[in-house]
């Protein structure tokens, strides 16, 4: 069973290299974020004829999460019900007795901008709703990208980042405090090495020079952290032509 997240950056650029992908990877849980769809354009049909059920909740230009499966999907939940929110940025649905969390935390953008206080809001609302799902499935994952890098290491240069959202102690504590319910981070689950990313910026070849950040995490409840075997980073599609900044992340599980 492998469980991946992969922030896209627009599903409609980045259709073909999914379906390639998965062609590639025949994975059974791929959570999206970022489609940057309305559910009326999102290509469902493609991907049902690439073997996938699929749940997805989109918004125009920004945002917009999706999770496909090549097992049944029920159960499935839109947004937070703990949080009223315009912003399409969490699906869950119950796939093979796991219940999975995708997620697209909000960037905060800046630590003195208006959008800070929303994440941290967001994060807390998110906190209280795992918790509630948590009592109820003892087989839980969120997935999604978190835009927050949980320690230094997990930041190319962490003197350059001091004082920037994604590194700052309210949201690295937000984020301790999710795992704190119970959850794993698998990918700090096994060895790795240093300077692992999951995101790398477009501009001054941060590709190339991996000049990244670790933003993008599978954390699983007790009972799916005993299954699992290994979590890693796919820089490849990173590679490609007209790639999302980020790359997938996956976790097997036995």
């Amino acid at each position: 069973m492998k469980l991946v997240t992969w922030n896209v950056n627009s599903l409609k650029v980045r259709l073909p290299q999914v379906l390639t992908w998965l062609e590639n990877n025949p994975v059974d849980v791929l959570c999206l974020q970022e489609t940057k769809l309305t559910d009326d354009k999102f290509p469902q049909a493609e991907i049902e004829a690439a073997g996938y059920q699929v749940a997805f909740s989109g918004q125009k230009t920004y945002n917009g999460v999706a999770i496909l499966s090549r097992h049944a999907i029920t159960d499935v939940q839109k947004n937070n019900p703990l949080f009223e929110d315009a912003q399409q940025r969490i699906i869950a649905a119950t796939i093979q007795d796991m219940r999975i969390i995708c997620a697209y935390v909000p960037n905060g953008q800046a630590l003195d901008s208006e959008k800070y206080p929303y994440k941290l809001s967001w994060l807390a609302s998110l906190h209280e709703w795992v918790k509630q799902e948590m009592s109820q499935h003892a087989s839980l994952a969120v997935l999604g990208d978190y835009n927050i890098a949980p320690e230094d290491r997990d930041v190319y240069d962490p003197a350059a980042w001091e004082g920037q959202n994604l590194v700052s102690p309210p949201e690295r504590a937000a984020l301790q405090a999710l795992i704190d319910l119970g959850l794993s981070d698998s990918f700090r689950m096994f060895e790795q090495a240093e300077k692992s990313f999951s995101w790398w910026d477009y501009r001054q070849l941060g590709f190339r020079l991996n000049k990244g950040v670790r933003i993008d995490h599978i954390l699983l409840s007790a009972a799916l952290a005993a299954r699992c075997t290994s979590c890693v980073i796919d820089k490849v599609p990173r590679k490609w032509e007209q790639p999302s900044d980020h790359a997938p992340v996956i976790a097997t599980l036995d």
